[in-house]
């Protein structure tokens, strides 16, 4: 009776230990709790301004880093295109942009794009694009499209002030007169003048004289090329025909050079010859003049 009496008392304190325990587990989590609310609720309203700021440092340290990349993107660029020559000497022409590494392909150059570019505003005089004996067709300077500039056609007079013409396309036609003529054309672009050309429109007795008084040379010198690079050519072939053939032309040429020396010393010896036989008949009356001498003696 004294054991189970022991035993049951032991369990009801361990009972009441553990009853005793989560009392005050669950009294110091309240206390903890409400404590902890107030400083959780400042360090909730404290952390997004921390994460704002943050943000706001990351982008203004973006910024310069982005403009960083952009200056190094834009110095590659430079350094990594060329600029093709312009197709005119004056008004305006267009050239190629020309890509020097990164080409596809493995290439070292590739042409990007084609742009437009300028050169001096005066062209000087210019040659009609088509003439005949009464009409004369006359162009501005301008590119594709036509219609993007505007131009101005004016009939110049010495000593006086020119005349506006009316035509304000990029091609004038006109009819030979009996005196000759002088237009001028002015290309412009945003009301700015871009390039000039002047055309002088001759009569037709001057076209004709001029016509007439211009030497026909295109033959003569198509033929005297045609013969200089015939000549040529065959120098050519002599020269290698010549090289392959060394040892050959070597014996040739040495054995000419030794028939004309045994040609030569044989004329000599044939020379010598002759003039011995010459002197000799001479020398014969000599010997007997002096035989003849002693004799009387």
């Amino acid at each position: 009776m004294r054991s189970g009496g022991a035993g049951c008392s032991a369990r009801l304190l361990l009972t009441v230990g553990w009853l005793l325990l989560t009392g005050l587990q669950l009294t110091c989590g309240i206390n903890v709790t409400a404590i902890q609310d107030p400083s959780l609720a400042r360090e909730g309203e404290g952390e997004p301004e921390g994460d704002e700021e943050p943000e706001n440092d990351s982008e203004t340290e973006s910024e310069p880093e982005a403009e960083a990349e952009d200056d190094i993107s834009n110095s590659t660029i430079v350094k990594e295109v060329e600029f093709g020559m312009c197709t005119v000497t004056c008004g305006i022409g267009i050239r190629e942009v020309i890509l020097t590494s990164g080409c596809p392909g493995g290439e070292s150059k590739c042409i990007v794009r084609v742009e437009e570019c300028r050169g001096p505003v005066d062209c000087g005089w210019g040659r009609p694009i088509s003439e005949s004996l009464e009409r004369v067709r006359l162009a501005c300077v301008h590119t594709s499209p036509e219609n993007r500039f505007k131009y101005i056609w004016r009939l110049l007079r010495p000593d006086q002030q020119a005349i506006i013409l009316a035509n304000d396309s990029a091609i004038l036609e006109v009819q030979r007169d009996t005196h000759p003529k002088a237009f001028e054309c002015e290309t412009l672009d945003n009301n700015e003048i871009v390039a000039s050309i002047r055309f002088t429109i001759y009569t037709t007795t001057e076209l004709q004289m001029k016509r007439a008084s211009r030497p026909d040379t295109d033959a003569v010198l198509v033929f005297v090329l045609t013969i200089g690079v015939i000549i040529c050519i065959f120098v050519i072939f002599v020269l290698i025909f010549i090289i392959i053939n060394w040892t050959a032309v070597k014996d040739f040429w040495g054995a000419k050079a030794s028939t004309t020396e045994i040609q030569s010393e044989l004329s000599s010896m044939r020379y010598k010859d002759s003039t011995s036989l010459d002197q000799s008949p001479t020398d014969i009356p000599g010997h007997e003049d002096d035989a003849l001498s002693e004799w009387n003696e």
